[in-house]
């Protein structure tokens, strides 16, 4: 089945580059007119707007940090006044933390990542909702990460953020379904982007992809694929659930 999402907008977060800038590209391949929203690469996020607006899509370029809800408001208001009403979020912005062992972490370190986290979610979710509940239909798509269910060392601030992501969802889900809006996590393993290229040697990936059924380490193609899926119709009837991208390297 070919995903059409002709006449539709997607907005995109964190779209200026690894899974964001892919899932923008792959959203306008199947016809979506794409908010790239980025927070610091202006030039990197023009280079995915116009590669949106090659496949005869039109694009919106945004600076808006998503922790900050007066930002996303107005980011999907421009959204709204030039491409329409949002059908489709992907909250994806990758949102910095640090990597400590629980020995050493803050709690202030701690809190700092779960209330980016949560709180771009939040925003993101209550700015387009309401259009959504106005035309009954609507797709909101959260990344989250494998590392809210497996553990992994010096991680636990990025994988108790990402489980209250997990949990948020259902909550989106449970409360906006009546309106015709689906609500779910898509979780990727470990991915080969600009944000993860300093940590992936020869090594790792020979040890993941040793360890993952599929034999190989995650591309954003790979994730950004199954954020259409989920966009699309044939994601009409599922909602509230969490999707691993991971090669079978864990399997629920």
């Amino acid at each position: 089945m070919t995903t059409d999402l002709n006449g539709q907008v997607a907005l995109v977060t964190g779209s200026s580059r690894g899974i964001g800038a892919e899932t923008a590209r792959q959203l306008a391949d199947a016809g979506a007119d794409v908010v790239v929203n980025y927070l610091t690469s202006d030039e990197a996020a023009a280079a995915v707007a116009a590669d949106v607006e090659d496949t005869g899509s039109d694009s919106l370029v945004v600076q808006a940090d998503v922790t900050d809800p007066d930002a996303v408001t107005s980011m999907v208001s421009k959204a709204e006044s030039e491409l329409g009403t949002v059908d489709i979020l992907v909250n994806n912005a990758n949102l910095p933390f640090e990597r400590k062992p629980i020995a050493e972490i803050t709690w202030a370190e701690m809190a700092r990542k779960i209330d980016a986290e949560l709180k771009a979610a939040l925003s993101t979710t209550k700015a387009v909702t309401p259009g959504m509940v106005e035309q009954g239909h609507g797709r909101l798509l959260y990344v989250s990460s494998g590392l809210s269910k497996r553990a992994d060392g010096q991680s636990v601030a990025h994988g108790v953020a990402k489980s209250g992501l997990n949990a948020f969802v259902r909550y989106v889900a449970e409360e906006y379904g009546e309106h015709g809006i689906t609500a779910n996590t898509i979780s990727p393993g470990l991915v080969e982007t600009s944000a993860t290229s300093e940590r992936i040697d020869e090594e790792l990936r020979a040890n993941v992809s040793r360890a993952t059924p599929l034999g190989r380490v995650a591309q954003p193609e790979d994730v950004a694929a199954t954020i259409v899926a989920f966009a699309g119709d044939a994601g009409r009837f599922t909602t509230g659930t969490y999707t691993p991208v991971n090669g079978g390297s864990r399997m629920e």
